[in-house]
C-alpha cells in the first residue's frame, strides 16, 4: 500500500508541476506565445489552455476534490498530451519535440491507474469495517 502512494503521488506530483510550469510559461514567455503562432494556434487558446492547466493541476492535488472531477482533469490532460504530439508532428517539428508529451501521457496513465487502485483500496477497507 505504501508503494503505491509512493507511486501515485510521485507521478501525479510530476504531472502537476509539468502542468503548472507550462501554464506559467503560457502566461509570461514570449517564446511559448511564439510556438503557439507556430503550431498555429490562435492566442485566446494559449490563455484558456495555461487556465485550464492551472485548474486541473489543483484537481489532481487537493484531496477535498471529488474523484468524479478527478478524472475529468486525467482526460483532460490526456487529450493536451495527445494533441500536442498531433501539433508538434503536423507542423514537421523533430520527433525530441513531439515525443515529451507521450512520456507525459505515459506518467499520466501510471499516476490515473495508482489513483484507482488506492481508491479501490480504501474503499474494500471500508467495506471491511
Amino acid at each position: 500500500m505504501k508503494t503505491n502512494k509512493i507511486i501515485y503521488w510521485t507521478t501525479t506530483g510530476i504531472i502537476s508541476a509539468m502542468m503548472l510550469f507550462s501554464a506559467f510559461g503560457y502566461f509570461t514567455n514570449p517564446d511559448m506565445k511564439a510556438a503557439f503562432v507556430h503550431l498555429g494556434f490562435p492566442d485566446y487558446f494559449r490563455i484558456e489552455l495555461g487556465v485550464l492547466k492551472v485548474l486541473g493541476a489543483l484537481a489532481l492535488l487537493l484531496p477535498m476534490v471529488s474523484n468524479k472531477i478527478k478524472s475529468f482533469a486525467y482526460f483532460g490532460f490526456a487529450i493536451t498530451f495527445l494533441s500536442a504530439f498531433i501539433a508538434h508532428i503536423s507542423v514537421g517539428d523533430a520527433m525530441s519535440v513531439a515525443i515529451p508529451p507521450i512520456v507525459f501521457l505515459v506518467i499520466l496513465v501510471v499516476s490515473y491507474y495508482f489513483q484507482n487502485k488506492l481508491n479501490n483500496n480504501e474503499a474494500s477497507n471500508e467495506k471491511a469495517n
